[in-house]
């Protein structure tokens, strides 16, 4: 009678990467498609302008005004009628007393002063003007 054989168990040297290419390049593919999603704000024209930039003191509430005349406070949107009890909760919940406005450079300058004007009437004294900046600044900066 012969003696069972013990079966020999190798060691395999390959790794099998197949599917880790596979998950790699269907992450690959998600984070394609969902980058230009993530960028925030609102999409607008900004005025140019040859003046030189400030530095942002602090974070402030942002307030666009797009070129149809959507108002949206930090991306939401919002009507001039309750504007101002809108734009005070999100001032108060970022502890904030800044304000930053982007308008589109095409927006009625009417819409513009009517959402100036409530920041004023609500007290708001830091209000920042959004712009972007000319080419020929940007040239001058580069030479320095």
């Amino acid at each position: 009678m012969r003696r069972p054989r013990a079966r020999a168990y190798h060691q395999l040297a390959d790794i099998n990467i197949t599917n880790l290419v596979d998950v790699v390049l269907v992450l690959l593919i998600i984070f394609m498609i969902s980058a230009p999603l993530l960028q925030s704000g609102i999409e607008v024209d900004l005025p140019k302008t040859t003046a030189a930039p400030i530095e942002q003191e602090a974070e402030g509430v942002v307030v666009t005004i797009d070129k149809k005349g959507g108002i949206y406070i930090d991306d939401v949107w919002s009507r001039l009628d309750d504007f101002s009890s809108k734009l005070d909760k999100e001032m108060k919940l970022k502890h904030t007393k800044s304000v930053y406005l982007r308008s589109d450079s095409t927006v009625a300058y009417g819409v513009a002063i009517a959402v100036i004007g409530q920041m004023k009437e609500m007290g708001i004294e830091q209000i920042g003007l959004v712009t972007a900046q000319a080419e020929r600044a940007k040239r001058n900066a580069q030479k320095k």
